[in-house]
């Protein structure tokens, strides 16, 4: 098992990791809309923040030497499923086919004030 970390994602807020790696496969712990050279979340726009959260998960992919292409799995945390079609707006147009399996999930509640936050599980 390996930890992957980069600096071009944001740093995890607890005691996890960005991802790991094992087995040929890479799992990326949520990510949220985050710019990871400020902290701060990028925008109130549910699309922006999903724009922000993808690039966030690549990051951690690339740093694992994968990429977007490589998801096989991705679960979709949101706070207000009245966000869906905007958020696959977005995500159709970084993810290609064929597409991942994939969950979509509406919580009460972030870790922080966020509207949506992506995991994903990729080949290596």
């Amino acid at each position: 098992m390996e930890e992957i970390h980069t600096d071009d994602a944001p740093a995890a807020i607890g005691p996890y990791s960005q991802g790991i790696k094992d087995g040929g496969k890479i799992y990326v712990s949520g990510q949220g809309p985050v710019d990871p050279e400020t902290s701060e979340v990028v925008s109130d726009d549910i699309q922006e923040q999903t724009e922000r959260t993808l690039e966030n998960v690549e990051a951690v992919l690339n740093a694992a030497g994968s990429g977007l292409e490589n998801i096989v799995k991705a679960t979709v945390f949101v706070t207000d499923m009245a966000d869906y079609d905007a958020v696959n707006e977005v995500y159709a147009e970084y993810m290609s086919d064929p597409f991942p399996a994939r969950s979509a999930v509406e919580v009460a509640d972030l870790p922080i004030d966020i509207g949506v936050e992506i995991e994903v599980i990729a080949s290596a």
